[in-house]
């Protein structure tokens, strides 16, 4: 058997966070989640034992199959193994994406967090199926690791060749910038599975993902044009180190960088070696070899 999962169908991943809904039993939230159109479903216990691990697996291995959704295992290969998951899903500081390999086989699924295009290479070169990308947005999910911004999420849009899906802080006030700077599949941990109503909540994330879909499908003619009228006359590329992590461009300046990586129209404010640059002045700024710039977003308001 070949490990294949049909991309098209997984829009939207659901993680189990049972801190989020106290009272409630975790497959009743998990279920309203498939109701409401959750194409893949991750169990996620930091601090149970694995035998508690397991027996929670087991349940939502019988109930994703009801609704032929893929089912995933975070952390523990073995138990996703023992529970005849789909997968498995693997933090930077856990197995490695071979050692998973040699225990699960070809047939599973093995997905691994990153938060920089550096993890993302490495992930696909090792293997892997899928990555997270994240976090896009500070979430006490993940305390005390530091937002990846939309940068990155365009960044993986552009360079990474497996499927992604872009995680963390994401909700239905936030995801059209998430959508915008190129992710095709969102995960939302506490906006889903802590609301009233997860089946509600899944069914917005999955409208604005269509619709944005719908818009970016109209422009990205356009927007290619665009792009290239501003690609460096020499055809030459550059390596600017982009928030922290290198990045190969052909955009000749700030504003042309913008556009490739989708961010020209966000609400943002852009440092080129510490030096904050005005909107008016992004066309004239021009790109140079190892130059730091950091791209800083806001999102929401009023």
């Amino acid at each position: 058997m070949k490990r294949r999962v049909n991309w098209d169908l997984v829009r939207l991943y659901v993680i189990t966070a049972e801190e989020n809904h106290p009272g409630k039993s975790m497959t009743d939230v998990m279920e309203q989640t498939l109701i409401g159109g959750a194409g893949m479903l991750q169990l996620r216990n930091k601090t149970g034992s694995k035998a508690e691990v397991l027996e929670q697996a087991r349940a939502l291995r019988v109930l994703t199959r009801r609704y032929g959704v893929p089912f995933i295992v975070n952390d523990y290969p073995d138990i996703a193994l023992q529970a005849d998951a789909d997968g498995v899903h693997l933090g930077q500081g856990d197995t490695s994406v071979q050692e998973a390999r040699a225990l699960l086989g070809d047939d599973k699924i093995i997905g691994v967090s990153t938060h920089c295009i550096e993890h993302a290479m490495q992930a696909e070169r090792d293997g892997a199926d899928y990555i997270g990308v994240g976090p896009v947005f500070p979430t006490a999910t993940k305390p005390g690791k530091a937002a990846v911004t939309t940068a990155y999420v365009s960044e993986a849009a552009l360079r990474v060749n497996i499927p992604f899906v872009a995680i963390g802080g994401i909700t239905p006030h936030n995801a059209q910038s998430v959508i915008a700077a190129g992710a095709k599949r969102l995960c939302a941990v506490s906006a889903i599975v802590g609301s009233q109503n997860p089946a509600e909540v899944c069914r917005e994330l999955l409208r604005l993902l269509h619709e944005g879909e719908r818009l970016l499908e109209g422009a990205d003619r356009d927007a290619a044009k665009k792009a290239q009228r501003r690609l460096s006359a020499d055809g030459a590329s550059v390596t600017v180190m982009l928030n922290g992590n290198r990045y190969d461009t052909r955009a000749a300046n700030l504003e042309a960088l913008l556009t490739e990586l989708g961010q020209l129209d966000k609400r943002l404010v852009a440092e080129l070696g510490g030096e904050i640059v005005p909107r008016v002045r992004f066309h004239e700024t021009a790109l140079a070899e190892g130059q730091r710039i950091e791209l800083i977003q806001f999102v929401g308001g009023g």
